[in-house]
């Protein structure tokens, strides 16, 4: 009986004490520890940004040439690759109906001046006759003179109509406009060219102008303001990965583009080697610099939340949020713009679950 009793009594001792144990461990789940605050004071720098962006390089000058007047081709005396001056005749047209209407239209025309010059005769003795008084009557002299000027008009429109057929004779003649490098060619021999229909679906010739070189690149608008005309922009590109090259900024568009919201920017590069070819994507890499110095904190103390872009100082012990803007960016670093002061205390890592005015322990 005393041996049943002590079993009961263990057993009563035991289960109390894992009911104590239970209650602790209940007690300490309850009571998390609170995560520490740590500080960073602010002082403003202007280091210099790097900003890397993807540009395209585009011939200086690009044209293609298309037919003016519906004609055959007669010759051709470039293809792909030929360097070219300009003015160099590149290609004959040939159209035979527009050098009959030449033909026809220069005959009218020295049709029309003999007529012309006979009148003019005609005119010069009547009106030296005049001079004699009564010899010429006012009527006939009226006429002639009406008949002088009409003639002449009638000389001025012949005139008009054989320049312009011989203008469009001119067009069968391709030549160059500028100096530069035939890229692509689109017809052959005896091929049906014109300004209309599927015979105007493809230019003739492509030129393009590729001993200066434009880089073209869109800078987001928060960059924009430190670029200027006359800035060195570096880049790479993959075919030749081994060398660095240089272009100076020559033009800014000056307005934000509608989609991206960016600008555009234009730098010049002379291709004295011609190691580089329009079209190949330059790897650029731009420095920006701002005239005075601004703050820049790290990224972690910066809240990008829906109320809002903002960083948390401590003032007196408890957080205020303090809405800024974000600028340039760096790898651990932001740029920021908002009330804020050389030596203020903000939170180096904050988030959005922090609330205003939290007591801060020091």
């Amino acid at each position: 009986m005393k041996r049943l009793t002590y079993i009961l009594a263990g057993l009563a001792l035991t289960f109390s004490a894992c009911n104590n144990e239970k209650k602790e461990t209940a007690k300490t789940a309850a009571m998390p520890m609170m995560p520490g605050f740590e500080t960073v004071s602010i002082q403003k720098s202007n280091p210099r940004v790097s900003l890397k962006l993807a540009g395209e390089l585009l011939a200086d000058q690009e044209t293609e040439l298309y037919a003016k007047v519906h004609s055959y081709v007669q010759q051709i005396n470039v293809d792909i690759g030929s360097k070219v001056s300009a003015g160099q005749v590149l290609m004959v047209l040939e159209a035979p109906e527009i050098l009959a209407q030449l033909a026809t239209a220069k005959s009218k025309l020295h049709a029309q001046e003999a007529i012309y010059i006979a009148t003019k005769a005609n005119y010069d003795r009547m009106f030296d006759a005049d001079k004699t008084e009564g010899a010429i009557s006012k009527d006939a002299l009226d006429q002639i003179t009406a008949k002088k000027q009409a003639d002449e008009a009638t000389v001025n429109a012949a005139r008009s109509v054989y320049n312009e057929l011989k203008a469009m004779n001119n067009y069968l003649v391709i030549r160059a406009p500028f100096s530069g490098t035939v890229t692509d060619r689109s017809v052959d021999l005896g091929a049906y060219v014109g300004p209309m229909g599927k015979a105007a679906d493809k230019p003739l010739l492509v030129i393009q102008n590729n001993h200066k070189l434009r880089l073209s690149l869109s800078v987001p608008e928060s960059s924009t303001p430190y670029l200027n005309v006359g800035d060195t922009i570096r880049f790479r590109v993959k075919s030749v990965p081994q060398k660095m090259y240089a272009a100076r900024i020559s033009r800014k568009s000056g307005a934000l583009d509608l989609k991206l919201r960016s600008e555009k920017i234009e730098a010049d590069f002379m291709n004295t080697g011609q190691d580089l070819k329009p079209l190949m994507v330059a790897e650029t890499n731009i420095p920006l610099q701002a005239g005075q110095a601004t703050f820049f904190i790290p990224k972690t103390a910066l809240v990008d939340a829906n109320l809002g872009i903002y960083v948390i100082r401590v003032e007196n012990g408890k957080t205020k949020n303090i809405p800024v803007s974000k600028g340039r960016m760096m790898p651990d670093k932001v740029e920021v713009f908002g009330e804020l002061s050389e030596g203020d205390q903000i939170l180096l890592k904050a988030t959005e679950e922090i609330e205003e005015g939290t007591s801060i322990k020091k």
